[in-house]
């Protein structure tokens, strides 16, 4: 999960501080509730340690990071169930690719680069500034007159979340003792699987009641809320700038140019594979022209990370790991099949079965349910037995068979088959989130977690801007195909650029109301497709399993112990819940 940033040799050395954001010189008379006694941690010289506050406090402190994460989560999942009506509203069905991929992008881009700027400036600035963004991006999308405005908002919003989850596991560090903190990160997780099912559902409410941009002006007063209780109740004793580095040298640990060369190598990645073969034929120079753009910029950033070395924003000495290799290629083809799955199976319900968006929500509750379901439990049977690798591979089986099972949708499919197909990719589905980040902290040494922890979110959310992008080209040319074999007396643009739940209306202004279920087969064409990139995404994810390392986690972690106790220091948070 989000320790990338935690350094809690920082914490126990550097207490005093001295900025706006609250980290402030503190003395144990001035400030009780900041400061402890004078102790000795691993048979080191003793020094000073963390008083962590108590009481009402704690609880604030707790319900500002609940909210924090619970809004990123929210908003991962409730625009599925509008992104149809969205389409209506801009007849922008071309891009419902970009209204993920830019959100994914941005946060991508940034997590590693939240990680290193929480470790060197001021954690609660940090923070309150990500939260910041992340609210600024929602009214952009709230207010967006257009499709370009609401991508622009998606990319804003991105750069916020990059630091909001991440922030929070830091703050924690801060906030409650090592041994209470696997409580807190469970009831920190447990926002996850809340807002995976209120998202669909509360997406569909406001589409269908309200207006699809409450989706977005919901984040702004819960946002509030969040940062009112971290700027008056959070105190950080810790220097806002811990090595005592001039701003220029912090700046130049953030890796900022490996950042600055990612991001449009990624961009032209993806307007090469969401223009190809619809705007534009593939050996368009346009096309050719970002697919160069792509590679050159790909091999002059895997220079500079091997020329940064540990400093790069993907280190080349972590990535030789076997465990952590596998991860990462787990990662990106598991984060690409989830989140197509959850950006198209709202417009099959709400294009061909001609659901609500509430519907919609509720229809995609089984995958949901099952997952959150399958997380808990694989919990527990990972802590209790050691292994994850054979669950892990189990799961991905599980998730390729039900994404299989999702292609023989057709408009008629009843209830009993599109809700056990889902149940059964979903039950395999809960075991990938956590695995991956699991086996990092397994393998890696004590001081690479936060870094490895860091590029496995990384490539996740990775694959899901990529593929989410590549699934809307795939959808657009079998959506177009479709329209030319069973409607080809109206032209395909005539639907192409309109909304995806604007069938019946677009047949009733044309005189065409009898020939309805010839464009919902022309959907399920576009849709089928879409599917069948997911079952092989799915099989790469299994592949990808089999190369884990057969790892115990308690005897490792006991290593891991070991270590920590040799050089004096607390285990790290991601550490210690796994």
């Amino acid at each position: 999960m989000g320790a990338n940033s935690t350094d809690e040799d920082t914490v126990a050395a550097s207490l005093n501080t001295g900025d706006q954001y609250g980290e402030k010189e503190n003395t144990a008379e001035e400030q009780p509730v900041e400061l402890s006694k004078v102790v000795s941690r691993g048979g080191n010289p003793p020094e000073e340690e963390i008083v962590y506050p108590t009481g009402p406090k704690v609880i604030l402190i707790m319900i500002g990071l609940m909210l924090a994460v619970f809004l990123v989560a929210l908003d991962q999942t409730i625009i599925a169930t509008a992104i149809p009506k969205i389409t209506d509203r801009f007849k922008s069905i071309n891009d419902i690719g970009w209204y993920g991929s830019a959100y994914f992008l941005t946060s991508t881009a940034l997590q590693p680069t939240f990680g290193r700027i929480y470790k060197i400036f001021s954690i609660k600035g940090t923070f309150l500034t990500a939260i910041g963004l992340f609210e600024l991006g929602s009214l952009v999308c709230g207010v967006a007159p257009s499709s370009n405005a609401l991508i622009i908002g998606r990319a804003i919003a991105g750069l916020g979340v990059g630091g909001i989850f991440s922030g929070g596991i830091v703050i924690l560090a801060y906030t409650l003792p090592l041994q209470k903190r696997p409580l807190a990160f469970a009831a920190i997780g447990s926002m996850w699987g809340i807002a995976s099912i209120v998202g669909p559902l509360l997406g569909g409410a406001f589409t269908d009641h309200v207006s699809w941009r409450w989706c977005f002006y919901i984040n702004l007063p819960l946002g509030a809320i969040s940062v009112a209780v971290v700027l008056l109740v959070l105190r950080i004793p810790r220097k806002s700038n811990p090595e005592g580095l001039s701003v220029m040298a912090r700046f130049r640990q953030l890796d900022l140019i490996g950042a600055s060369i990612l991001i449009p190598a990624v961009v032209s990645l993806l307007l090469a594979l969401q223009w190809g073969g619809t705007t534009y034929p593939w050996n368009n120079a346009k096309i050719i022209g970002l697919f160069v753009c792509f590679g050159v910029l790909v091999i002059i950033f895997i220079v500079s990370q091997w020329k940064l070395g540990d400093a790069a924003t993907l280190p080349p000495r972590i990535l030789n790991q076997r465990s952590v290799l596998a991860s990462l290629v787990f990662a990106c083809f598991f984060g690409a099949a989830f989140f197509t799955d959850v950006y198209y199976l709202p417009i099959y319900f709400q294009s061909v079965k001609g659901s609500s968006a509430t519907k919609s929500g509720i229809q995609i509750l089984p995958l949901l349910l099952s997952c959150v379901l399958t997380s808990i439990i694989s919990g527990g049977v990972i802590s209790a037995t050691g292994y994850y690798t054979p669950f892990l591979i189990g799961g991905m089986v599980m998730f390729s068979v039900g994404a299989g099972l999702i292609t023989t949708f057709e408009v008629d499919t009843n209830s009993a088959h599109w809700i056990g197909y889902q149940v059964l990719a979903g039950l395999g589905v809960g075991v990938g989130f956590q695995v991956p980040v699991l086996a990092v902290q397994t393998v890696l040494h004590i001081d690479d977690i936060p870094v490895g922890t860091a590029i496995v979110t990384f490539f996740q959310s990775l694959g899901g801007a990529l593929f989410i992008s590549v699934a809307q080209n795939i959808f657009s040319n079998g959506l177009k195909r479709g329209l030319e074999k069973y409607i080809p007396e109206v032209p395909s643009s005539v639907f192409l650029f309109s909304g995806a739940t604007e069938i019946q209306s677009i047949l009733a202004g044309l005189g065409m109301p009898q020939r309805l279920p010839d464009v919902r087969m022309a959907y399920m064409t576009g849709l089928k497709d879409v599917f069948r990139l997911d079952v092989a995404l799915t099989c790469f994810a299994v592949v990808a399993a089999c190369f884990f390392e057969w790892k115990n986690i308690k005897k490792e972690k006991e290593k891991k112990e070991v270590e920590a106790k040799e050089k004096g220091v607390e285990l790290e948070p991601a550490l210690a819940i796994a």
